[in-house]
């Protein structure tokens, strides 16, 4: 009987179950939509109860799609929107408040304060990170903080905190398992990810129980089995969703390094064993824990990428379909130099200014949803370049850089075309676009003895089209200019 994998990709707008079949190639999907939930300027969260519906609603759909049964499932792969916290009761499974998203900035005061204190060099040095409201640990605090009983409730051990997929996790098996991977981990701002361990001295800062954490397991291990759809399966794969792409993408070797468009970007460059500190406000962190050994990456974070162009189809109302955005931006004034800094909840790296917010630059009379979609667009791409530009001062690699691309914003032709001009540099797009699914997947087809190992997975990564620079070094040189200008226009530090 063949065996399939089932890969969950919980991500922040929506969540999708995929089943790859034994020659890794899609047979079956579902997606779901969710609520995002917007209480207060810069706040976002989501119901955990409606994603933990989404998931299972999409892995009974792509179940159906593919026409296979629980039984002829080999393994899970988690992969899930990172930093995203959820706090529930260990006895009944219930949260005790919505889950705290990745992009919420409500701990802005939180991170000032203890940067004023002096800790952010400790937590750099320990973590990797930096001390913004984008990673989960203040998040965590807040919660205690701030709903009531919390705090006394995690110090006696009768809560448990996670991440989505710690939380999917603990739902799928019962409550038998709680834990996390090396990956998730690693952006608490509470995992010292030299020494591979919760660290007591940043809980202590933090004011976080021990009691509350996961165990933390390699990327492909035994998190447990769910009985929920027929029969039993086990869960052999987890990887935060940068992380699942850069292994779906084959990023094995140091120096290779992949950007993914989904809500945001995210660049992850490859370093090896070797723990590179970035010098230019990058973030060090794990790509990826297998059988005890750990690699680790540089990687820069983009807080909007497709956000803005839901926010032009949904806020906007310039488009009825996100796809539209690509041939509208093509019917732009090509006089007009419209700029959009996309800093709706700050901006990431590499200023990571949590009180910036968006603007438009360069509007004239005759600007429309044309010059609008084209500059929502190429924002994502000049986003790309600081952090690549960062990423060459930090890491001189042999040869030529070739940025390989995942996401839903690859699918435009025009979109990856300016990636490349603005870039100066070679932009690879593969045959397979679910390379976050796929990076699951494989990390449990693996484990489950079902897959192929590394060199024979990143042997059979195909390209489906190469774009190559185009622009002429002076245009581009006058383009990158304006938007430099643009975002100091916005920074408020």
């Amino acid at each position: 009987m063949t065996k399939f994998i089932l890969a969950i990709d919980q991500g922040t707008t929506s969540s999708r179950a995929i089943v790859f079949d034994g020659d890794r190639k899609v047979v079956g999907v579902g997606q779901k939509e969710f609520s995002q939930i917007f209480p207060q300027d810069g706040w976002v969260e989501h119901d955990p109860e409606e994603i933990w519906e989404s998931v299972v609603a999409t892995i009974k759909t792509a179940l159906g799609e593919a026409k296979v049964g629980a039984e002829q499932i080999a393994a899970i792969g988690i992969t899930n929107q990172r930093e995203t916290v959820v706090v529930w009761d260990r006895a009944t499974g219930k949260p005790i408040y919505n889950a705290i998203v990745w992009q919420d900035r409500r701990t802005s005061a939180t991170c000032a304060e203890l940067k004023r204190a002096g800790h952010e060099a400790l937590f750099t040095e320990r973590t990797g990170l930096l001390l913004d409201p984008y990673f989960s640990g203040t998040k965590v605090k807040w919660l205690l903080d701030n709903v009531e009983g919390a705090r006394a409730r995690a110090e006696a051990g009768e809560l448990a905190f996670g991440t989505i997929d710690t939380f999917l996790i603990w739902r799928l098996t019962g409550g038998k398992v709680h834990a996390t991977d090396a990956t998730n981990a690693a952006r608490t701002l509470m995992f010292d990810i030299s020494r591979n361990l919760w660290d007591e001295e940043l809980l202590g800062i933090l004011g976080v129980p021990k009691a509350l954490l996961p165990a933390v397991k390699d990327c492909a291990d035994d998190f447990g089995v769910t009985a929920l759809f027929g029969a039993e399966i086990p869960i052999l794969g987890v990887a935060g969703d940068q992380h699942a792409a850069t292994i779906g993408q084959a990023c094995f070797a140091p120096g290779m390094v992949k950007s993914t468009y989904g809500t945001g970007c995210f660049a992850v460059l490859n370093t090896g064993k070797d723990m590179v500190r970035s010098q230019n406000r990058l973030l060090t962190t794990i790509a990826y824990r297998l059988n005890g050994e750990t690699i680790y990456a540089l990687e820069g974070s983009i807080f909007i990428a497709g956000a803005a162009v839901q926010w032009i189809r949904d806020g906007l109302k310039l488009v009825k379909h996100a796809s539209e955005t690509g041939p509208l931006a093509r019917t732009a004034d090509p006089s007009q130099n419209v700029y959009m800094v996309p800093a709706f909840v700050g901006l990431g790296a590499p200023w990571w200014d949590a009180e910036a917010r968006g603007a438009i630059f360069g509007i004239t009379r005759n600007t429309g949803p044309a010059e609008i979609a084209r500059a929502a667009l190429e924002a994502v791409c000049y986003q790309t370049r600081d952090l690549l530009e960062a990423m060459r001062k930090d890491w001189t690699a042999e040869g030529d850089t070739v940025l390989r691309v995942d996401g839903g914003m690859v699918a435009s032709d025009w979109t990856m075309q300016f990636l490349a001009d603005v870039l100066d540099a070679p932009v690879d797009r593969p045959t397979i676009l679910e390379t976050t699914a796929l990076g699951a997947a494989w990390l449990a087809g693996m484990k489950a003895g079902v897959w192929p190992d590394m060199d024979e997975f990143a042997a059979g990564w195909a390209r489906d089209r190469r774009f190559e620079p185009a622009m002429d070094a002076e245009e581009r040189k006058a383009k990158v200019a304006g938007w430099d200008d643009a975002v100091r226009r916005v920074l408020t530090q």
